[in-house]
């Protein structure tokens, strides 16, 4: 019953800090927030990845609960560059057979979840969405056995109650 509990707690958390992102996004402004002010709004990240160049990406996902993944960059001049939230219809329409894994996650970041089809020697990744801005959706990512893509869907969440299925 605890770890029940916890869950649950866990999960209305991620929902509170989904539902608070586009006030901390409206904060930030390009050229002028720095990596301290969107730490301020976003917390630390969930990873951080430092190119040669110095500039360094910082990794906001909102998945499972959520329907956002945000991708923040920092310029060498400490700076915010670009704030972007991955999941979206041109994100999708990036996604092509052949790509890697890592090239995907590049372009969607952290997916809700993976699960592999030991049959058919096949992986597949979900992200849930909005990308209409209204009802819950699945993007769905194939990869075969060298984890190269296959095949993309997009179908209704069925954690969603709006789309009548469960």
């Amino acid at each position: 019953m605890h770890q029940r509990f916890r869950a649950l707690l866990l999960a209305g958390l991620a929902l509170t800090l989904a539902a608070c992102d586009p006030q901390r996004v409206e904060k930030l402004e390009e050229g002028v927030a720095t990596e301290a002010d969107v730490r301020k709004q976003f917390g630390d990240p969930v990873t951080v990845t430092v190119a040669t160049d110095g500039t360094r990406t910082l990794d906001y996902p909102r998945q499972p609960e959520g329907w956002t993944n945000y991708l923040i960059k920092i310029g060498a001049d400490g700076k915010m560059s670009s704030l972007r939230q991955l999941l979206n219809t041109d994100n999708f329409a990036r996604v092509q057979p052949g790509q890697t894994q890592q090239e995907v996650r590049n372009i969607l970041g952290r997916p809700a979840r993976t699960m592999p089809l030991a049959l058919k020697q096949q992986e597949v990744w979900d992200w849930r969405c909005k990308p209409s801005g209204q009802e819950s959706r699945l993007f769905s990512v194939t990869f075969d056995s060298n984890g190269k893509v296959v095949s993309t869907a997009l179908a209704d969440d069925p954690r969603d109650p709006s789309t009548g299925s469960r």
